[in-house]
């Protein structure tokens, strides 16, 4: 019986995943690598951490070479191949191999694992020899190149996503004064603006630091002109605005495309033609909250499409549930983690949605070196259900956003959360985790236990305004315009200050004595209070008119 021949085209993480998992469902099958580079799988996350110096040994970004595959796994890789077209009729596929000759080869299934390649907008001086994008080896290996014999001392980056913020700190890590620029309010355009805001002001330095809602009008040689007449000055300019999905091939070759740019796929990974897959950047899947179509260019989904792409294509009957974008990124000294719906994505796909904000220590505040948390939950109304979550801090991050992953995945409501039996010593979490207080504050609100004010949509119109911070907080920190400080160490004593017959809005530093305040005031026969989430400091990052403390 013949074998059957499955054909790739293009490595990195979909492609060579997809070879890999072929083999292990299929040991007669001829199995094919295409790659257009000259590495046929290679660590892209890594590119960012060579450049900064922390991976000091470039041979480790090299994931698998032709060699090792075909003694490992009897998979020729190609490298220096490029696919020019395909011929569904007859199954074949156009190859330009190195020296430029064309052949023609046959395949029984195709699997596209093409990738994106980055946006290069056409600003005038975008070849200027000191303007650089990041997509490959070669690309970081011209970047290295230029930072070693000309040493520049001013960066700009263009684009505040995450490969933005990661290749600004591995400039910074160089000693380079870094300035991200980004067309958005605010970098990390898929955190929510009062979490973004929050980060930036943790990381901000004099040598580290961003212009919002701007437009890059030209790059000279000596740095950075925008469309608001201002200019930044750099020696080294990064374009990082995104990626474009590669699906020419596709497209001609009559395949369907998808609404998000990507070759359209079902939950096999199959495309329009059974006989041909898509995985990776360049493939449209489901989000696996929504079931919408989807497009999420991240390396993780990438392994995971071409797994069930390969396995099927040998034969396999693997399903794709979609993915959540989970996401995680280091920006100096903080981390920043995310999953699920930001608030713009639950709005937009239709949900009634309340938010939840809680700031607790990464590990026992008694034991040395605990830092804040700060976490934002998205959350169903009238279910509970979890849709989104994003983390902000030092330390701790990671391992919070994965517990919300998997609680989305999951279908878990923030009830679900309170009682989630996490590992505690005090060198790595509290008794009850951030996450179980997350739980708490989200379900007290889902239950209505006690009302809450949302300070991304409030704005204050004659309520009585109650900070029940010390004194010493208020006069060091400033308090909200209007607003009557009452300790609430002192609360119960002076409750004739606070007016009955008016709308009473509690709160302190982060949320938690606010909301003990709440509790108060409603067993003491207040009916109209309500605690403002996450107190001044979210007050303060939702721009919220505060008076600044003499």
């Amino acid at each position: 019986m013949k074998s059957k021949r499955i054909i790739i085209v293009g490595g990195v993480a979909g492609g060579a995943s997809a070879a890999a998992k072929a083999r292990r469902v299929d040991e007669k099958a001829e199995i094919h690598v295409f790659e257009r580079g000259p590495y046929i799988s290679f660590a892209n996350c890594g590119l960012p951490y060579f450049i900064s110096g922390e991976i000091t040994d470039r041979s480790k970004l090299v994931v698998m070479t032709p060699e090792r595959f075909w003694t490992t796994l009897r998979v020729k890789a190609h490298v220096n191949h490029e696919v020019l077209s395909i011929d569904r009729v007859a199954k074949t596929i156009s190859v330009k191999g190195p020296n430029g000759g064309i052949s023609e080869i046959a395949y029984d299934k195709l699997i596209l694992s093409q990738g994106a390649k980055p946006i290069v907008p056409s600003i005038p001086g975008v070849d200027l020899p000191h303007v650089f994008s990041l997509r490959d080896i070669p690309d970081m290996d011209r970047i290295v190149a230029y930072l070693d014999k000309t040493k520049p001392r001013h960066a700009v980056v263009i684009g505040g996503g995450f490969i933005g913020v990661e290749m600004a700190e591995a400039f910074h890590h160089r000693e380079m004064h870094v300035t991200i620029v980004e067309r958005n309010p605010h970098i990390i355009p898929l955190l929510d603006s009062d979490m973004a805001t929050y980060l930036q002001d943790q990381i901000r330095r004099a040598d580290f630091d961003f212009k919002a809602n701007a437009n890059a009008s030209r790059f000279t040689q000596d740095g950075v002109d925008f469309e608001d007449g201002t200019h930044l000055k750099a020696d080294l300019i990064l374009v990082s605005v995104g990626v474009k999905a590669e699906v020419e091939i596709a497209r001609i070759a009559g395949l369907e495309i998808g609404v998000t740019g990507g070759v359209k796929t079902n939950g096999r990974m199959e495309s329009s033609d059974h006989d041909i897959y898509a995985v990776g950047d360049a493939a449209e899947s489901i989000n696996a909250l929504t079931g919408a179509r989807s497009r999420i260019a991240l390396a993780g989904p990438a392994n995971r499409q071409g797994r069930i792409a390969g396995a099927n294509a040998a034969g396999g009957t693997l399903t794709y549930p979609g993915a959540l974008g989970t996401s995680i990124v280091r920006a100096l000294n903080m981390t920043v983690g995310f999953t699920g719906m930001n608030s713009k994505h639950a709005s937009n796909a239709g949900f009634s949605f309340f938010t939840s904000l809680t700031r607790d220590n990464n590990h026992a505040h008694y034991y040395p070196g605990s830092n804040p948390l700060m976490t934002k939950l998205i959350v169903e109304e009238g279910t509970g259900r979890l849709l989104g979550a994003q983390v902000i801090g030092e330390v701790g991050v990671d391992k919070r956003v994965d517990v919300f992953a998997t609680a989305i995945a999951g279908k878990m409501t923030v009830d679900d959360l309170e009682s989630l039996d996490l590992a505690y010593s005090p060198p790595f979490s509290s008794a009850n985790d951030p996450v179980n207080v997350a739980g708490f504050v989200a379900g007290h609100i889902s239950r209505g236990d006690v009302a809450t004010i949302a300070p991304e949509k409030w704005k204050p119109s004659g309520e009585f305004l109650l900070d029940v911070r010390d004194r010493d907080e208020v006069e060091e920190l400033g308090t909200l315009e209007g607003a009557v400080n009452i300790p609430l160490g002192e609360l119960r004593d002076r409750l004739t200050e606070v007016p009955k017959e008016r709308k009473v809005v509690t709160f302190c530093q982060k949320g938690q004595r606010g909301y003990l305040a709440t509790c108060l005031l409603k067993g003491s026969g207040f009916e109209k209070v309500a605690n403002l989430r996450g107190g001044y400091i979210q007050a303060k990052l939702n721009g919220i008119q505060s008076e600044v403390p003499n």
